[in-house]
């Protein structure tokens, strides 16, 4: 399976409304701004690529997203109602998950923990959220008693993908899957992401560093710098301005 003959599988016409929106965002931390007057949208089933050279803002906005950071200005919606005041845990219950740069492991507990902490829906018969999440990525039930420290970089990037599926997301928004990983595990791991946003309706906001997998696999794409938005438009409207894209906001290397 290709990445790009996996982008785009679902017609924007089949999607309902926006599951997540922002509209004029200003973000950032300590009343400072990093992120300015931002307007994106991601719909179920669709994945959206949110680029931009470090320090663009793409981790701030985010966090903004799942509740990490109180927005400074501006609206956030999550399924058509604004969030600001909302707990971080409120908003999870509602169906934003993230997955974070670094993925947020705790090495000393096992996978098995791990989704044990992560399941959202009590009474789900049998682990069913579980064992959906697992069909992804079926290497991990013969990893279950072992210790998040000793996986390899890309078993907890794996790991991190799949503890936040448990939860049964309405919108998954992933931070720099790729750090660190070879490029066929990154490859893998993007198929998978469009294979479950196409199965379970879901919406995926995708920070990714390096560009052209990004764009193979994503429906549209925003770009920022210096907290702006500068560019948007379909992902293969992007990706056939890659001179623009290297030379003036992501630097050649970040498309390699």
């Amino acid at each position: 399976m290709s990445l790009e003959s996996t982008a785009g599988a679902v017609p924007a016409q089949q999607r309902s409304g926006p599951v997540v929106a922002t509209r004029g965002l200003v973000a950032g931390y300590r009343g400072l701004p990093v992120v300015r007057d931002l307007t994106l949208h991601v719909a179920a089933g669709e994945i959206v690529a949110l680029l931009g050279p470090n320090g663009a803002g793409k981790t701030t906005t985010l966090m903004t997203l799942a509740g990490l950071l109180p927005p400074i200005a501006g609206e956030v919606t999550l399924l058509g109602e604004p969030v600001h005041g909302r707990k971080v845990h409120t908003l999870a219950r509602r169906g934003v998950a993230l997955v974070p740069e670094g993925r947020g492991l705790f090495p000393g507990l096992t996978v098995a923990e791990h989704f044990r902490l992560a399941r959202r829906r009590e009474g789900e018969a049998q682990g069913e959220a579980l064992e959906r999440a697992l069909g992804y990525f079926p290497e991990l039930k013969r990893l279950m008693g072992r210790r998040c420290g000793l996986l390899s970089g890309g078993e907890q990037q794996i790991m991190a993908v799949c503890r936040a599926l448990v939860t049964s997301p309405r919108v998954l928004m992933v931070d720099e899957m790729s750090l660190g990983l070879a490029p066929k595990i990154v490859e893998r791991l993007l198929e998978v992401l469009r294979q479950i946003a196409v199965e379970q309706d879901l919406a995926v906001l995708l920070v990714e560093q390096h560009v052209h997998m990004a764009l193979g696999v994503a429906d549209r794409g925003y770009v920022l710098s210096h907290g702006a938005l500068v560019m948007e438009g379909a992902a293969a409207d992007l990706a056939g301005r890659r001179e623009v894209l290297a030379s003036t906001y992501l630097g050649g290397s970040a498309l390699d």
